[in-house]
């Protein structure tokens, strides 16, 4: 989408990010750690060594952690779009860094984050056809935790992928 039909024109700085939490972690790190298949050890200044992930999105086994990329399930163009643009400074960094629903942040490939970039599900699905339920849910999750706007053409495609899902929950706690 052109910067002349996307209000967001690329601007990360509307969204801080990586905050760093007191045990010395960023936001980054503290989603490879509570991501990681077999645990990384972690160093001097949240240094993370060693470790397995899932990146559920291309079904791909990622070691070392720098392979990954921390998505936002709703990328920041996304959520912005989508009433972010009238949020605060502080709920727009909340959002940016939102560890309390497990689905907000994903550790994923970074072609497979690349590929996604700024679409929303109307343009992009992650390539294993196993993960779209998933997926789906945690969009939609993601969407009603922060209440952000859905478009006509993402909500058709939301519901084509929920038609083939039957018994995929959509879980979600209201951000504070």
């Amino acid at each position: 989408m052109s910067c002349r039909v996307r209000r967001w024109c690329g601007r990360s700085d509307r969204f801080r990010g990586e905050s760093s939490r007191p045990d010395g972690c960023n936001t980054r790190q503290e989603v490879l750690l509570a991501e990681a298949v077999v645990y990384p050890e972690i160093g001097p200044g949240c240094t993370l060594t060693g470790g397995t992930w899932w990146s559920y999105y291309d079904e791909r086994e990622v070691t070392p952690a720098g392979a990954l990329d921390i998505d936002h399930m709703v990328p920041l163009a996304e959520a912005w779009d989508s009433g972010a643009s009238a949020w605060t400074a502080a709920r727009r960094e909340a959002y940016a860094n939102d560890q309390g629903q497990p689905t907000s942040l994903v550790a994923v490939t970074a072609r497979s984050n690349r590929q996604k970039a700024d679409q929303d599900p109307a343009e992009w699905l992650p390539p294993a056809p196993d993960a779209l339920c998933r997926y789906g849910a945690e969009w939609t999750a993601t969407k009603l935790r922060w209440g952000l706007a859905v478009d006509e053409m993402e909500r058709d495609r939301l519901l084509d992928i929920a038609a083939g899902c039957g018994g995929t929950d959509v879980e979600f706690t209201p951000a504070p």
